[in-house]
This record gives C-alpha cells, structure tokens and sequence, in this order.
C-alpha cells in the first residue's frame, strides 16, 4: 500500500579521517560524469523512508536503473521523516527532504506527501516503486536535453567537506546549482517499525544538500560532510541545475573514493 500523509507546515574527524577523505578522482577511480551540450540525463529523485514498509521495492529499483543506466541517470534517494513515529527513527531522515517533497507537491497540485515517490527531473512524479513506469519516463526524458550542461573539476574532499569547480553552459539567469552529497550504499538493521527484523540496503542517500546562486558562468564552491559519513562510505557529489519552478535542466557527478 503506498503510504500517504498530509505535511503540516561536527564531530570528531582526526587525522586519520582526513586522511581518508582528502581525494582526487583519478583513472582508477569511478568515472566523473559531464554532461557536454546535448547529452540527455534523467534525474530520478526517490523520496522514501525506513520506517515504511512499501519502500524497499523502490530502493531496489532505483539502484537497478541507476547502475542499468549510469551515464545517463542520476539517483538520489531522499529519506523524510514523518514515518519516523511509527517506532523506527530512520537515521538518513530529515525535516528538509520532507519539505522539499512537500514544495514538489505543491508544484504537482498534489495535496499529500508520500512514499515511495519518485520525481522525474523536477517535472514529474510516480510511485516509486513502479518499474514500467520508470524505465518509460528515463526513455522519454533521455530525449530532452534542451542544451544546458554542468562541469565538474578538482573535486577534493578535505577534512570535513568537500570543494570543488564548477562551470555551466547555457543561460542562468534565474536558475541555481544544488550540490547534493551522496552516501552510495548502506546496510541497516531495523529493530522497530514496519520493517522491524528486516535488514535493509539503501543506495544513492542524501546525506547533506547545499543551494549555490549562479551570480556567473564559473565558480568555486564547497558543500560539508556530515557527521553520520564514516570512512568506509564511498562518495558521489552531484550537481544540478534547476529552473525557478524547480524543473532540472542539466546535471553532472563524481565519485569521492576513499
């Protein structure tokens, strides 16, 4: 059953952490993904949850079309919080991600929030869960790449955040860049909840967000990392570029390897 509700309205990182996360992608590392002029891609934003129990099928489905597809698709898997009462508190949940949903919601004329969802570049959005639909919505917007693109270079992680450069193509007058950091897979035991004594595997997780206002073509910018990243995560950095009404007109990512 898809779940419905109505939404009302660092720590310690030693040297030895540094030394993990100081990273430069490299020829042995996984591709950095660039999207020149033209190319297609499909953003799939999954918003999902531990503590529901019709999320796991849409956490597979999004690692699976996303490694079917690693070029052209870009996944992020944005775990809210209003299951949280249930009796499992989902440690990848924030208020924000629910938000966030909600301000998609409203721009889909939908009057409730919930899970599993996916939203399709910002445009759209389905049952998170629904393979068919899946695949034929990254079948049709691998098609509608408008001439927009984004470029990622001297991506380093250090300490506690990571920095990077970046450089658009095409207009950005009232367009901005969100630089989303993600977990690229963990494995939870869940005690309590819908889901309790399941273990559960969750990919692509956002684990912190970050608005960049696009003042020019080019810049340099940072995003933090959390607290809740351990050394043996692997990273992925991604970037978007989304219009005012929250439709996503170019991306790109790189991986932060350990």
């Amino acid at each position: 059953m898809i779940k419905k509700i109505i939404f009302l309205s660092f720590a310690f990182f030693g040297m030895s952490l540094m030394a993990l996360y100081t990273a430069n992608v490299g020829k042995n590392q996984k591709p950095r993904i660039n999207l020149k002029h033209g190319d297609s891609f499909v953003v799939l934003e999954l918003f999902t949850s531990q503590g529901c129990s019709s999320c796991p099928p849409a956490d597979a489905l999004l690692e699976r079309v996303q490694k079917e597809f690693p070029k052209s698709v870009f996944a992020l898997s944005y775990h809210v919080d209003y299951w949280d009462y249930i009796g499992w508190k989902d440690p990848f949940a924030k208020s924000a991600y629910t938000k966030k949903q909600s301000a998609y919601n409203r721009k889909f004329r939908s009057p409730n929030n919930y899970t599993p969802q996916i939203v399709v570049n910002g445009k759209e959005h389905f049952v998170g869960s629904n393979s068919t639909t899946a695949h034929a919505k990254i079948k049709f917007y691998s098609t509608k790449n408008k001439g927009y693109g984004i470029k990622l270079e001297s991506v380093k992680a250090i300490d506690d955040q990571v920095n990077f450069e970046y450089s658009t193509i095409g207009d950005i007058n009232q367009k901005s860049l969100r630089a989303v950091l993600v977990i690229d897979e963990r494995t939870t035991q869940v005690k309590r909840g819908e889901n309790r004594n399941r273990t559960l595997r969750n990919t692509n997780i956002v684990v912190a967000e970050q608005y960049i206002d696009l003042e020019r073509q080019s810049g340099i910018a940072s995003i933090n990392i959390p607290y809740l990243v351990s050394p043996t995560d692997d990273l992925t950095l991604v970037l978007v570029m989304e219009s005012e009404n929250l439709d996503i007109i170019a991306a790109a990512k790189t991986a932060i390897n350990n």
